[in-house]
């Protein structure tokens, strides 16, 4: 006779956990790349000499890095004082009105799929085991696999903003002011090229596509802001 199947109880590599660090970390490599390039390019195309296009580089590496560090803290604050707000909610509701909130759970079980009595049933004993985790996770969303982290959010932004801008302005320092813009912008797109593979690679999804993505943004923002420094510094 065929033996049954044997199945092993172990957990598939979900990706969704690294959401938080890794859409931080790619922001801010991304735009520290982009934005240092675009800003090189653009005052180089205007005429400036070697020292004002570094300058003008390291300006923008700094304030961009701190600018990402407060944007991402505070908006990762903001995600984390809703969260706080939807959990003591849920909390004063659970004392309040526990039978309303248990109707709540059958409802949502009911139109999931399951019958009256079954819905019934789950939400009763998911209710004695944990109330306020079956509510934060199957009335409002809220589960713990990637909870808010305002501080590592700031921290890896600012860090992989810094690490980004790095490799327009070591490629602008040791190029020829002849040719700066053609290997400024080439070096441009070959980084976010590799990070956005690197990106896709480390969520789970297709390297060519997040890639192409990258470099098709990357040669319009190097585009856009060359022009521009050409047409202000032809003007001044």
């Amino acid at each position: 006779m065929p033996h049954a199947p044997e199945y092993s109880a172990h957990k598939e590599p979900h990706l969704s956990g690294r959401s938080g660090w890794l859409r931080a970390a790619v922001m801010g490599a991304n735009d520290g790349i982009l934005s240092t390039a675009s800003l090189i390019v653009g005052v180089a195309a205007g005429g400036a000499d070697r020292v004002e296009m570094i300058l003008a580089g390291v300006a923008g590496m700094v304030a961009g890095a701190m600018s990402m560090a407060a944007g991402e803290y505070v908006s990762v604050s903001s995600q984390a004082d809703v969260e706080r707000a939807d959990i003591s909610r849920e909390k004063a509701e659970l004392i309040r009105n526990p039978d309303g909130e248990l109707r709540e759970l059958e409802a949502i079980y009911e139109e999931r799929g399951l019958s009256p009595e079954l819905a019934a049933r789950v939400a009763q004993e998911l209710t004695q085991a944990d109330a306020l985790g079956t509510h934060l996770r199957d009335e409002i969303g809220l589960t713990d696999l990637s909870p808010p982290r305002p501080l590592q959010a700031a921290l890896v932004s600012a860090l992989t903003f810094a690490l980004g801008a790095a490799v327009p302005l070591s490629v602008s320092a040791i190029s020829p002011m002849s040719s700066v813009l053609p290997l400024v912008g080439g070096a441009t797109l070959v980084a976010l090229a590799i990070l956005g593979a690197l990106g896709a690679h480390a969520g789970g999804a297709p390297k060519l596509r997040a890639a192409g993505r990258v470099m098709l943004w990357g040669v319009l923002a190097m585009a856009a802001t060359s022009a521009i420094g050409a047409l202000v510094g032809q003007a001044l």
